[in-house]
């Protein structure tokens, strides 16, 4: 598989694989399954699983300790004595949180005081978090006061059974993630000089990136992407990346430690590539505690190429949840990437996908979006909040400049349209 982050996330703000930073690169990467078979049996990670192989099952579990499949009740008795487990997740595909929200039940059922660490809010935001869970906002006032969409591009519908049965429930949760200007000044000042509202959120010592996982994210791009891929920018990337790692698993470490209680487990939330192979946010953990973590990632059991994924490096995580492989994300995507931050003109498009709706409209890069059905678009924030109400099978209306002249196009928004001539342009 190449890196198909156009299919698999919402519209981010990005530049070309090439020249992106490393805090967008690894956007890309929290969000990819895998980009091909071989990142799926790579001899890495726990050297008592790193060289056996293991069976991928649809719907059923594999526990890679032993081999065998179990069920969702039985990979809660097997968490019996774990503090910690990191769910890996592909923000777009509504299965995958499907499965966080059945293993969060099922260790409900079982008696377990959960609490949640999420990715998606640093940990500035927790006020907004105290207040779901107490009752204070409806649902719409939760997204708009919590600034979902600032924090993060992906449709909140992908996450809002998980977040109501923790309300319903009272299951605390937390934010773990690191604010991005503080993996920025991390970055260029390091943590002896970074002020004390910035190293509040950050664990003292920070292990540097290993030989596995420069050979792991590697992987997850295409042969053109690596080529492109400098010895600069990947640096970059793996400083950016285990300072995130480090701080969601700090993050998660001290929620559990100052609010749970002896039998509570923290559920992380989080990009699988944050979790593959234990070499990220479990590693930089594992040295502040001394109890046991867990990982589950779930996979699909066939590859962009549609070939079969039967098996699976043992030391890929600790459980496997084999799904279904998802054509299409369940709401819908424009397909475009944006200027943003990184030009005047932040809504310019820097990118049209592939047989994506917005370039089967007759969208091309160069064109600035101005509006929405009216509706003034000013920032990729902006864009995510206007189009999350669509669905597939309505029809928006763009307002670009192209050439320095304003249009209008029609943009039907739907999965396949085979006759680009059926797309109407004013």
């Amino acid at each position: 598989m190449k890196v198909k982050a156009d299919r698999q996330r919402e519209e981010l703000s990005i530049l070309p694989v090439h020249a992106l930073p490393a805090a967008v690169l690894w956007a890309i990467l929290t969000c990819t399954v895998w980009a091909d078979q071989a990142v799926l049996h790579m001899e890495i990670g726990d050297p008592a699983r790193r060289d056996q192989e293991v069976e991928l099952r649809l719907d059923a579990i594999t526990d890679t300790g032993t081999g065998g499949i179990i069920t969702p009740r039985q990979l809660a008795e097997r968490l019996t004595d774990v503090g910690m487990l990191f769910i890996g997740e592909s923000h777009t595909n509504l299965d995958f949180h499907t499965v966080q929200l059945r293993v969060i039940q099922e260790l409900h059922r079982a008696g377990r005081e959960v609490l949640i660490g999420l990715e998606m809010f640093p940990y500035t935001r927790q006020a907004s978090l105290d207040g779901w869970i107490g009752g204070l906002y409806t649902e719409q006032g939760f997204v708009e006061l919590a600034e979902w969409y600032t924090y993060w591009g992906y449709r909140w519908e992908y996450y809002r059974d998980i977040f109501a049965y923790a309300r319903d429930k009272h299951i605390a949760m937390f934010a773990i993630n690191t604010p991005r200007e503080v993996v920025k000044a991390m970055r260029k000042k390091g943590f002896k000089n970074l002020t004390p509202e910035e190293a509040a959120g950050i664990p003292h010592d920070i292990l540097p990136a290993t030989d596995a996982q420069r050979r792991m994210y590697m992987g997850f791009f295409d042969a053109d992407d690596a080529l492109h891929m400098n010895e600069e920018a990947m640096d970059g990337m793996l400083r950016a990346q285990t300072t995130w790692d480090a701080t969601m698993g700090w993050n998660a470490l001290r929620a559990l430690e100052e609010h749970g209680g002896e039998d509570a487990i923290m559920v992380v939330l989080i990009g699988s590539g944050h979790v593959t192979y234990g070499l990220g946010a479990e590693r930089q953990t594992a040295p502040y505690y001394d109890g046991r973590i867990a990982s589950l990632i779930r996979l699909e059991i066939a590859d962009d190429d549609n070939q079969p994924v039967e098996t699976v490096q043992a030391s890929y995580a600790n459980f496997l949840w084999g799904l279904p492989k998802a054509q299409d994300t369940v709401y819908p995507t424009l397909g475009i990437s944006l200027m943003g931050k990184l030009g005047k003109q932040p809504t310019r498009l820097i990118r049209v996908s592939e047989d994506s709706v917005a370039e089967r409209a007759g969208l091309v890069v160069g064109d600035v979006l101005l509006g929405l059905d009216g509706r003034r678009i000013a920032s990729a924030e902006m864009l995510r909040k206007v189009f999350a109400p669509y669905r597939w099978g309505d029809v928006v209306t763009a307002l670009i400049e192209r050439d320095g002249r304003q249009q209008k196009i029609i943009i039907p928004i739907r999965r396949h349209a085979a006759d680009r001539e059926a797309v109407d342009h004013e």
